[in-house]
């Protein structure tokens, strides 16, 4: 079923469209959270968070890309999930090693809030001075939190040559947010 139908069935408040989600994304959210969570159950349970959340947003809402918003919404909820669950410990999955890997070239967390936007659109504007390979490599470890060996595989690259475009490019973020201003 294509996106914008399944969109008409939460406008018209059709509990088919929690279970065409699921048939269509729910590996794809699932992997999404698992990546994050590191655990089975919870990325379940997160996934089916994700049904809710889209049933109570939709309308008003009305995503053109239902992939991407789910996906964004999953990302967002895992991530609240893990900080709940690890505020105390610091696990050793793909998400606290990715985070471990920019520290170095990221602000403290202790920035307002106009400083995290700010912060945002430097990364951003960054990102669009990459060439598309990094850029894509960048987002494949950092937003979408895949491993090394699996961008290397998906890229059709070496392992070693992923590693050091992720140098690269982190040494390259670092001096960025450096010019404009930020103190790392």
């Amino acid at each position: 079923m294509e996106d914008r139908e399944i969109v008409k069935l939460f406008f018209t408040r059709s509990e088919n469209a929690i279970s065409e989600c699921e048939k269509k994304y729910g590996r794809y959210l699932t992997a999404i959270a698992e990546r994050i969570l590191g655990d089975g159950e919870d990325a379940k349970e997160t996934v089916n968070d994700i049904y809710l959340n889209a049933w109570n947003s939709m309308p008003p809402k009305k995503p053109d890309n239902l992939g991407a918003y789910l996906g964004m919404i999953c990302r967002s909820r895992a991530i609240d999930r893990r900080k709940s669950e690890t505020r105390e410990k610091r696990g050793g999955n793909g998400y606290d090693a990715s985070l471990d890997e920019l520290i170095e070239c990221l602000p403290s967390e202790d920035e307002n809030i106009v400083d995290r936007i700010a912060l945002r659109d430097a990364i951003n504007a960054f990102l669009a001075t990459l060439s598309k390979k990094s850029r894509v490599i960048f987002m494949k470890r950092y937003f979408w939190l895949l491993t090394v060996s699996e961008i290397a595989e998906s890229m059709k690259m070496g392992e070693s040559a992923v590693k050091m475009t992720l140098s690269r490019v982190r040494a390259k973020l670092k001096e960025y947010l450096m010019k404009e201003g930020f103190i790392l």
